[in-house]
């Protein structure tokens, strides 16, 4: 029934992409590798040595993901974060980021992607899902919110990022046409992950409250107990099918994936921060057969609840 486990953690990963040859290197800081099309434009970024506040800015939206080693960015308006492999980040036109490596050295370099889309395919985008797929709320809309530009990789979004970067490498004479294409489903995927993470804001940083933000609430409050979906319907004053088509639409998963994914982010905690033994953090977070919790954690993570905390002790 499931993929095997270590595959689907990776399937939050992009691709390898073989690194430059060393004769073949302009700079061991940022070395960049374009790749043109009409519309969008592919750099592949390697750095081959410790090095703090380097700079970068781009004339269009960007869309960076990490595929090896480490970085701390700092982008303007929010906290800095270390970024690391199956994770993504986005920045307006024009933004100056600011890039520190503290870990690249020759045998361990970091690569990177940034995407930078045409700004009118974007905003054609976001107006064709908010006339034909407008959102469960009136008082919301379909836009890419640049105060959440931190996100940890779903599946859909790092395979739509590993589809584009495979035809922007590509030589087809139809690349730009599935270029264009497959940009429409990066932004869908991007504002869908970026409404999952608003979730967990403070309601006084939301435009508004919607339909969801009493539903989460409840599965928050309720993590440790026996969800059913008859009762998440009537929280949501929705039925079940329209409670599932209306969540999977704004957020790109359904309810139960939803509430797997808080239960393991509260597993996580509770390993990293207690002493409590396997099976009482499974109970703890909803898992009735210790035996599936482990199974599920693995699928999540790529490592068992036992091998998880081991790697954060070790890690300090």
């Amino acid at each position: 029934m499931y993929i095997a486990n270590l595959e689907l953690w990776r399937m939050s990963f992009l691709r390898p992409i073989q690194l430059t040859a060393p004769k073949n290197l302009l700079t061991d800081v940022e070395n960049r590798r374009v790749f043109s099309l009409n519309n969008c434009e592919l750099n592949v970024f390697e750095t081959y040595r410790t090095s703090e506040a380097v700079q970068l800015t781009f004339n269009d939206l960007v869309i960076t993901s990490m595929i090896r080693g480490k970085k701390v960015m700092h982008l303007p308006g929010i906290e800095q974060f270390d970024y690391f492999p199956g994770e993504t980040a986005l920045a307006p036109a024009g933004t100056k980021m600011v890039i520190d490596f503290p870990e690249a050295m020759e045998h361990n370099p970091t690569q990177c992607i940034a995407l930078t889309l045409d700004a009118d395919n974007v905003t054609n985008t976001l107006n064709y899902m908010r006339e034909y797929f407008p959102r469960t709320h009136a008082a919301d809309t379909w836009n890419l919110n640049f105060n959440v530009a931190h996100l940890k990789n779903s599946p859909a979004l790092a395979d739509v990022i590993n589809k584009l970067v495979t035809i922007c490498t590509d030589r087809a004479v139809t690349k730009d046409i599935l270029a264009d294409l497959t940009m429409k489903e990066l932004i869908v995927r991007l504002v869908q992950l970026q409404n999952l993470e608003q979730l967990q804001l403070p309601l006084n940083r939301k435009q508004s409250a919607g339909p969801f933000h009493e539903l989460t609430q409840y599965i928050q409050a309720h993590l440790f107990d026996r969800l059913e979906i008859s009762n998440l319907a009537r929280v949501a004053c929705m039925s079940r099918t329209q409670l599932f088509r209306n969540f999977k639409r704004e957020f790109g998963i359904s309810p139960a994936q939803y509430i797997t994914r808080e239960r393991i982010k509260k597993a996580k905690v509770l390993l990293g921060k207690t002493s409590k033994s396997i099976q009482q953090v499974s109970m703890e977070t909803g898992f009735e057969d210790v035996n599936n919790f482990i199974k599920i954690f693995k699928k999540a993570e790529g490592a068992t609840p036992g091998s998880y905390r081991v790697k954060l002790l070790s890690d300090g």
